[in-house]
């Protein structure tokens, strides 16, 4: 099925200033828009709605996330913790094909969504449990509508660097926390005060 003019469009549309996506990377963003829709009818994955809205703010928002990660390396592992539908891990592996992201995701119903959803990537893993009960590490933690102080708290153990999409409010919460040095804030420009933010994890020293 070819990807919609108006799903393309308006994802062209809104990241034009930052990025350009080839029509493969379109058509694996829509297929996974409309599985989350056509399962969102038995279970509740969203409270979005589909159209506009539920592109930007699920898919246009976790790919801005994605092209601001600063990484000077183009391979690396990511662990997004409380995946839920899958963002913004997702978007993260269809923009960076080489990045090797796993979605980690306790609900185990949406866990079986994400492994159908994601079938076609091949840099994409899904792990059923809790970020707490974790054994792997990564070079990145990101997390999106996911308590932040939790995710900082298994950070350390997780992974060196770490990613939050949240609001100001949230932030401003957490950004004097001595096991992360904060890069300054990347404002989302669709309003409502979000930010993405990204730090580093301070392992501290043994006495």
């Amino acid at each position: 099925m070819p990807t919609p003019e108006w799903f393309s469009q308006l994802i062209e549309r809104e990241l034009s200033p930052w990025a350009h996506l080839a029509e493969s990377q379109l058509a694996q963003l829509f297929r996974h828009y409309e599985l989350l829709f056509r399962w969102n009818e038995r279970m509740n994955l969203t409270t979005v709605k589909p159209g506009e809205e539920a592109v930007i703010r699920h898919y246009c928002e976790s790919l801005f996330f994605a092209i601001h990660l600063p990484s000077a390396e183009t391979s690396i592992s990511i662990l997004d913790v409380g995946s839920g539908p899958g963002f913004p891990g997702v978007p993260l592996a269809i923009l960076e094909p080489e990045w090797r992201v796993t979605l980690v995701e306790s609900h185990q119903r949406k866990a079986v969504f994400l492994r159908e959803s994601t079938r076609s990537l091949k840099n994409v893993w899904v792990r059923a449990e809790r970020m707490q009960k974790l054994d792997i590490r990564a070079d990145w933690v990101v997390a999106r509508a996911v308590d932040p102080a939790e995710v900082i708290e298994n950070s350390v153990r997780l992974a060196t660097r770490i990613g939050l999409m949240l609001g100001e409010d949230d932030f401003s919460l957490i950004n004097r926390n001595s096991r992360i040095a904060w890069e300054e804030p990347v404002r989302l420009p669709w309003g409502d005060r979000r930010l993405c933010v990204y730090g580093t994890v301070c392992v501290p020293r043994e006495t």
